[in-house]
């Protein structure tokens, strides 16, 4: 299977990536802001970056759009108990974006 490009809506920004799936580009991205929170030690900017993180992601492709509501958890209490900045990531319905270039 061959990446294909995608456009990544958070909030006012706008990021061109490559992927393969809609959701695996969402899951890409929401990793490397985690890790960003993780990595840092002062700890008024962590909860800067914690607040900043984003809570709804659009991913679109070329014919489809998708949008994924994001529940972040300082510390994990489901799955991934113990573990730090967890998110968990569902689908919503939403009408069409479209994309001016």
């Amino acid at each position: 299977m061959a990446k294909r490009d995608f456009t990544l809506l958070v909030g006012e920004e706008k990021l061109q990536t490559q992927g393969h799936l809609h959701r695996n580009v969402a899951v890409k991205y929401l990793m490397r802001r985690r890790r960003s929170v993780l990595m840092t030690k002062d700890k008024e900017k962590v909860e800067k970056l914690f607040t900043d993180l984003p809570k709804r992601v659009s991913v679109a492709g070329k014919n489809k759009t998708h949008t994924y509501r994001v529940s972040w958890e300082r510390e994990g209490t489901t799955e991934f108990e113990g573990s730090r900045f967890v998110f968990t990531i569902v689908e919503i319905a939403v009408p069409e974006i479209s994309i001016q270039a």
